[in-house]
């Protein structure tokens, strides 16, 4: 499946793509076959980082050469924000495993229900234990649109992209300086949707709202400037702000005048800042694992999340406020979402758990992940904790030991798979109103195709 080199690859695509000079597409039909498989295999798994970067950088091109298009989501929140647009959320999903397996579910599930607002996205922490560096995810989100014939806006978005706390506090500027070295990275790769996750600087024992949020506001706005100074022309990067870090006290009303007004101060004139929120409404990432290994019931604050929105909304023109930690969710509460005007939730550890729990992953790899946990993350477990509260608790550092094991499973587990998720994220669109929106997302979100940089996809694959 590997190409002996970068000549190679040319000659097998021939019949497909001509790559002399611009690229150009001869069979379209025939490369969603087995050349767009290859290809992406190639771009993840080849062991000469130059062939890996200029696959990466082909795929893009390709992809642009057949409508496929990296994009940033900032028009149609523009539009949420000024009320035109309204009735559904965004799901935006973190893909840990099965990247291309699980994206191809999501764009078959999108073209079946004519739905053009869902967003794929990677967070700091799990770019580092899933193996996955945004150059790569890119590529393969890509190379799952052409696969499964996708044309249109591709949102890819950098999640949770956070300051440590306790980093921070010994050296500010080094830390800042990590988060803008990925932010960096994420824009050269084609995330046109970066979240900016400073909340973790929130500190509560100071006196007054104010003073609590100011930490966080200030570096939110020292990074929403830095995304400005990089992005492509033509794009407006759709940044995200969050006021209450995931799993710790809910947010309030007050809290996000408090953030929003020390934020927007700091702007300079003119320029765009966030658009949208990020809240605490009672969830946590992943659920909280019970001692036989099911998670336990959340009781969401649906209050909070709707009066957050309606003045995220009516008084910053924001597209409103955005639920974390909400695949693990009963699926009766997830109509409740677009009825607050929520405008983007955050799924990822509910479909971590299908693959893991349905009974399609074979027992002998599931077995051996588990044993591998057992070796390397022993030091990770807590004294009074079961060894189901364990497993469920570390088993997403699995995925990236096991990236190309679990990727080259037999066609037959994994189309299984994908069958399974394409049903749970059918049900998701639905639930969230976020179907038969393919002509809203054209109106509001205008196509800017970047071409790839060979050399700086080149270095990026050197990681």
């Amino acid at each position: 499946m590997r190409f002996l080199s970068i000549e190679d690859m040319e000659e097998y695509l021939h019949p497909f793509v001509d790559t002399d000079g611009t690229v150009k597409i001869i069979d379209r039909e025939g490369l969603k076959g087995e050349p767009i498989d290859r290809l992406v295999y190639n771009a993840v798994f080849h062991e000469s980082h130059e062939q890996r970067g200029i696959t990466r950088a082909l795929i893009k091109e390709i992809g642009i050469g057949l409508g496929v298009v990296s994009s940033s989501i900032q028009g149609l929140y523009e539009a949420m924000g000024s009320g035109e647009v309204k009735g559904f959320t965004v799901p935006a999903v973190n893909i840990r495993t099965l990247t291309y397996d699980t994206a191809r579910a999501i764009f078959k599930t999108a073209i079946k229900n004519k739905s053009g607002a869902f967003l794929f996205e990677i967070a700091k922490s799990e770019i580092a234990y899933t193996f996955q560096e945004p150059a790569e995810y890119a590529a393969v989100i890509i190379s799952a649109a052409i696969k499964e014939g996708w044309e249109g806006p591709v949102f890819i978005q950098g999640d949770h992209f956070q300051l440590n706390a306790k980093n921070f506090r010994a050296d500010p500027e080094k830390e800042v300086d990590g988060v803008k070295a990925l932010i960096s990275k994420a824009i050269d790769a084609g995330f046109y949707n970066i979240d900016i996750d400073s909340s973790t600087l929130v500190d509560l024992d100071k006196k007054g709202i104010p003073a609590q949020q100011e930490d966080n506001y200030s570096q939110a706005a020292n990074l929403t400037k830095y995304i400005r100074d990089l992005e492509p022309k033509g794009i407006t990067v759709s940044v995200g702000g969050e006021i209450g870090e995931v799993g710790h006290k809910n947010s309030t009303v007050e809290e996000l005048d408090a953030y929003m007004e020390g934020y927007l101060k700091l702007l300079p004139k003119g320029m765009k800042g966030i658009s949208k929120m990020s809240v605490q409404t009672g969830t946590s990432h992943g659920g909280v694992p019970m001692p036989d290994g099911s998670v336990a019931k959340v009781a969401l604050d649906f209050d909070t999340l709707e009066a957050i929105s309606k003045r995220a909304i009516e008084k910053y023109k924001l597209s409103g406020a955005v639920q974390h930690g909400a695949s693990t969710l009963p699926d009766e509460l997830f109509h409740r979402f677009p009825e607050t005007r929520t405008s983007e939730i955050h799924l990822a550890t509910g479909f971590q758990n299908m693959i893991y729990d349905d009974g399609r992953l074979p027992s002998a790899m599931k077995e051996k992940i588990y044993g591998w946990l057992r070796d390397n993350c022993a030091s990770e477990r807590k004294d009074g904790e079961t060894e189901e509260q364990f497993i469920y608790k570390t088993r997403k550092k699995g995925f990236g030991p096991f990236k190309n094991e679990l990727w080259t499973m037999p066609e037959d587990v994994r189309a299984s798979i994908r069958g399974d998720l394409e049903a749970k994220f059918d049900f998701l669109f639905k639930k969230l109103g976020a179907v038969n929106n393919r002509d809203i997302v054209a109106k509001h979100v205008k196509l800017v195709a970047v071409k790839p940089d060979s050399a700086r996809e080149i270095e990026a694959a050197s990681v």
